[in-house]
C-alpha cells in the first residue's frame, strides 16, 4: 500500500479570513483522508486556535516579511521540515513564500506550492522572479482573476502550466443543518445582510449609501453587517451621518455564518475586489439571491440575471434598483435563491475541492 504523503500547511497570518478558512478546511479534509497533516501558523491567530480543536497537529512561529534575510529562521523551518519529513508544503503568504518556501528547497521537498487567495499583482522583483522560477514547483490559484493578476506585471515569470485553478469549496453538509437566526425580522421587514472585514477593499460605505437611498424610498428594511476591522468607528459615525443607524446593525464578528445567512433574504457585497467571495459561496449554499458589484472574481461566482446581480461600476442608483426589484419580489427571490444553491452542488462543493487537491499533491 501507498504511503500517505506528509504535507505542511504553513500559514502565518494572525487574523482569520478566507485564506485561514481554505488552509483550514483543506488540512481537515486530508487528515480525515489519512494524509499525515501538519499546520505551522501564528500561535496568536484563529487558524491555530480550530486546527489544535481539530487534533491537526500544530506548531507556531512568527513571520516577519523580513524573516528570509534570518538564516536562523530559515533554518529552524528546515529542520521542522526534515524532523516531520514533510514532502509537500503548502504556503500562503507572501511573507511564508520568502521564507518557508527557501527552508523547504533547501529541505529537498519536492512539492512547493504556493497558494494564491489574492486578486492584486505581484510586484515584478528580483526576489519574486527567483521565487517563482527557482523554488515554486506550482501555484494555487482560487479564480481566473487571481490568475489573471498574478502574471500581470510579468507573464514569463511563471511557467502558465505550473499555475492550477481550484475554486474554494464547502462543506455543504454544515449548511444543511438547521441553526437558530441570530436576528429575527419584524413584520413585513426584508433583511439585507453583508459579511466581511471592516476595511476599504469590502467597501461597506457603499452599503450605507445604499441604506440611505433604500430609506428615502420608505422600503421597510434592516441591514446586517457582520465583521470587523479597523473601519468599525468610521462607519458608524458614517451611518449616523446619513442618518440611517436605525436600520443598519454592526454584528461585530459572528461565528456561526450559518445563523447569519439564516437571519437575511438577501446577500450583499460591495467590494472594490475579490480573489474569490466566499461569503459569496457561503449565501448561495444557503439559498440567498446576491447583489455584488462585478469586480474581479464576482462573475465566475454569480451568473447576473439567474443566481443574483452584478452591477457595473461601482453604480450604486443601479445596486438599489436591483435590490429594490428582489425586495418587492419573493418569487423571484426563491428562483434565484434555488438556482445559486444548484450552483454551488455543482461547482463549489468541498469534495470537488479537495478531489483536485490531491491530484496536485501527489503528482
Amino acid at each position: 500500500m501507498e504511503t500517505k504523503k506528509n504535507i505542511c500547511f504553513f500559514n502565518s497570518c494572525k487574523a482569520w479570513g478566507g485564506g485561514e478558512k481554505w488552509h483550514y478546511d483543506i488540512a481537515v479534509c486530508l487528515k480525515n483522508k489519512s494524509y499525515n497533516i501538519i499546520l505551522i501558523t501564528n500561535t496568536k491567530s484563529e487558524l491555530f486556535l480550530k486546527a489544535v480543536s481539530s487534533n491537526i497537529q500544530t506548531i507556531s512561529i512568527n513571520i516577519s516579511n523580513l524573516s528570509f534575510l534570518n538564516p536562523f529562521k530559515i533554518f529552524k523551518i528546515y529542520r521542522l521540515f526534515k524532523k516531520h519529513l514533510i514532502n509537500t508544503v503548502i504556503l500562503n503568504l507572501p511573507s511564508d513564500l520568502k521564507v518557508a518556501g527557501i527552508s523547504a528547497k533547501i529541505a529537498g521537498i519536492n512539492n512547493i506550492i504556493y497558494r494564491r487567495g489574492s486578486a492584486i499583482p505581484v510586484k515584478n522583483s528580483i526576489l519574486n522572479r527567483f521565487l517563482f522560477k527557482k523554488i515554486v514547483t506550482e501555484v494555487i490559484v482560487n479564480s481566473n482573476e487571481t490568475k489573471h493578476t498574478l502574471l500581470t506585471k510579468n507573464p514569463k515569470m511563471i511557467d502558465a502550466n505550473k499555475i492550477k485553478l481550484v475554486y474554494n469549496g464547502i462543506d455543504l453538509k454544515k449548511y444543511d443543518i438547521t441553526t437558530a437566526k441570530i436576528y429575527n425580522g419584524l413584520k413585513d421587514e426584508i433583511v439585507l445582510g453583508s459579511a466581511g472585514r471592516l476595511s476599504k477593499q469590502k467597501g461597506q460605505k457603499y452599503l450605507i449609501d445604499i441604506a440611505k437611498k433604500l430609506k428615502s424610498k420608505n422600503i421597510n428594511f434592516r441591514l446586517l453587517i457582520a465583521g470587523q476591522g479597523k473601519l468599525y468607528n468610521e462607519l458608524i459615525n458614517y451611518a449616523k451621518k446619513l442618518n440611517v443607524e436605525n436600520e443598519v446593525i454592526f454584528l461585530g464578528f459572528v461565528k456561526d455564518i450559518k445563523s447569519f445567512m439564516n437571519s437575511i433574504d438577501i446577500f450583499l457585497l460591495t467590494s472594490l475586489w475579490e480573489g474569490f467571495g466566499y461569503v459569496i459561496v457561503e449565501a448561495m449554499a444557503c439559498n440567498k439571491p446576491v447583489v455584488a458589484f462585478n469586480v474581479s472574481s464576482n462573475p465566475e461566482i454569480i451568473t447576473d440575471n439567474e443566481t443574483g446581480f452584478l452591477i457595473n461600476d461601482f453604480d450604486t442608483d443601479k445596486f438599489t434598483d436591483k435590490l429594490e426589484l428582489l425586495i418587492n419580489n419573493k418569487e423571484l427571490r426563491k428562483k434565484f435563491g434555488d438556482k445559486a444553491r444548484n450552483v454551488v452542488e455543482k461547482k463549489f462543493e468541498i469534495n470537488n475541492t479537495v478531489k483536485q487537491i490531491e491530484q496536485i499533491v501527489t503528482n
